[in-house]
């Protein structure tokens, strides 16, 4: 075999590869040769068969596989001898000239062929103690704790059915049937039956509630509302509706009492042991969202602190994705460009950038974690697959029958399981400092905030 790097730019190689016709012709004759005792041709004993008419009846088939493991020798002794780390799939350039491979498969010429890939970039990950990150933190108030109780005990609330001819007011609630209309045409989704509602707590389009109160069983009304201007659904966004809606019972609230009793029926002792599960509850949430933020401020400060060539075919790829999504996100809502306030040309470049970002942090927490000796266990994906199983109700085996059947999918598993392992490695190492701040701080989503 004859390798020439012809190419050396930056993380782009290139190798031009000369496999010679007789060593391809002794890889076909020693594959023959082994063919021998296991095929079986008429008028010829077992292990009887002339390699010259195997090769006329296999021959071409076999130099088939012969070239294909050959190449694939090739470029792990190139990776080898070079020792090169790929940043992804090298792709192959073979003769298009038809004479001239099949004359390989006869194994009387030359394979030639060129491998081109792109190397992983090689950067000093250096130490972090030079990171400074501030952490925020809220304190679970109170008032936060009777929030969630009165939740409970209104998702927990018993109805009784009022007495007959009695209008439901704000607190009741009423079963209805109603078939929504956009002028004249009834709208997807708009029509449904025997749904509870219990008015005033703001479940439905602003709007419709109030024009329920006062209905009686057995009454039928006409409910005019306009779709909020940025409805998730783009189609409805903005435009009047007329709802026909049937009212077959009305029922009023009983009082519900958080005490001892109420808490047992939730699995604690006391009432005062189901706010203390409350509040940490929601104190979980703080420090999720706290999180959310150190990690969204170390990967800027990541970012602004490694500068290094980038494998463009990584980049492209993960283009690709972030554009396939914000296309299928235009379908779905009908929204364009336009309505971001932006082109599609502006669109694309700033994608790039974020792809280019995702690239460049993905590179270097792999490096973080592979110097740091960070690993996920089987066991801690075992149970990375049992939670996403959990997202889906109903479907939870047929999730985990799909790990088991693909294996390569693990990997959606296993790299954000690296990577929260990694961001609390470089955070132990940063410099963070505590910063108190308010629930609506906290959760304040802005715009450098969002999810790239």
């Amino acid at each position: 075999m004859q390798v020439t790097e012809t190419l050396s730019q930056g993380l782009k190689r290139q190798y031009q590869v000369i496999l010679p016709a007789a060593e391809l012709a002794g890889k076909l004759d020693a594959q023959l040769a082994g063919m021998k005792d296991k095929v079986r041709i008429n008028g010829f004993r077992p292990g009887k068969v002339p390699t010259s008419h195997l090769k006329r009846v296999y021959g071409k088939s076999v130099m088939g596989d012969v070239v294909q493991e050959a190449v694939g020798e090739a470029q792990r002794k190139i990776i080898e001898d070079n020792g090169v780390r790929l940043a992804g799939q090298p792709k192959f350039e073979f003769p298009e000239d038809r004479d001239e491979m099949e004359k390989v498969l006869e194994a009387s010429g030359d394979l030639k062929f060129s491998l081109t890939f792109e190397v992983l970039p090689t950067f000093e990950v250096g130490t972090f103690d030079d990171v400074e990150l501030e952490r925020p933190v809220a304190e679970v108030a109170e008032e936060e704790v009777q929030k969630g109780v009165d939740r409970l005990a209104e998702q927990n609330r018993a109805y009784a059915a009022r007495e007959e001819g009695a209008a439901a007011e704000t607190g009741d609630k009423v079963t209805i049937d109603f078939v929504g209309r956009i002028g004249d045409e009834a709208f997807e989704g708009g029509s449904s039956e025997n749904v509870d509602l219990v008015l005033g707590s703001g479940s439905f389009i602003p709007g419709f509630e109030a024009q329920l109160e006062g209905a009686k069983v057995g009454e039928e009304r006409k409910v005019v509302v306009s779709f909020p201007e940025n409805y998730q659904a783009a189609k409805l966004a903005g435009k009047e509706a007329i709802f026909d809606v049937a009212v077959k019972a009305v029922a009023a609230p009983s009082a519900v009492e958080v005490n001892d009793e109420f808490a047992k029926g939730f699995g604690f002792d006391s009432a005062d042991k189901l706010r203390e599960a409350l509040k940490a509850r929601i104190q979980a949430d703080y420090d999720r969202a706290s999180r959310d933020k150190v990690k969204r401020a170390l990967l800027d400060a990541l970012d602004k602190k490694y500068s290094f060539e980038l494998p463009q075919d990584l980049v492209t790829q993960e283009f690709n994705g972030i554009w396939a999504q914000v296309e299928a996100e235009q379908k779905a809502t009908g929204k364009t460009f336009a309505d971001e306030g932006s082109t599609e040309e502006e669109s694309r470049v700033e994608y790039h950038r974020i792809a280019e970002r995702r690239v460049r942090l993905g590179l270097v927490l792999a490096e973080v974690g592979d110097k740091a000796g960070v690993k996920i266990s089987d066991d801690e994906v075992t149970q990375g697959i049992v939670e996403r199983a959990r997202a889906y109700p109903g479907q939870e085996q047929m999730i985990w029958e799909y790990y088991q059947k693909h294996p390569q999918a693990i990997a959606e598993i296993r790299a954000p399981l690296f990577e929260e392992k990694v961001v609390d490695h470089i955070v132990a190492i940063a410099k963070v400092t505590d910063k108190t701040m308010s629930k609506e701080d906290l959760f304040k989503v802005e715009d450098e905030d969002k999810p790239e």
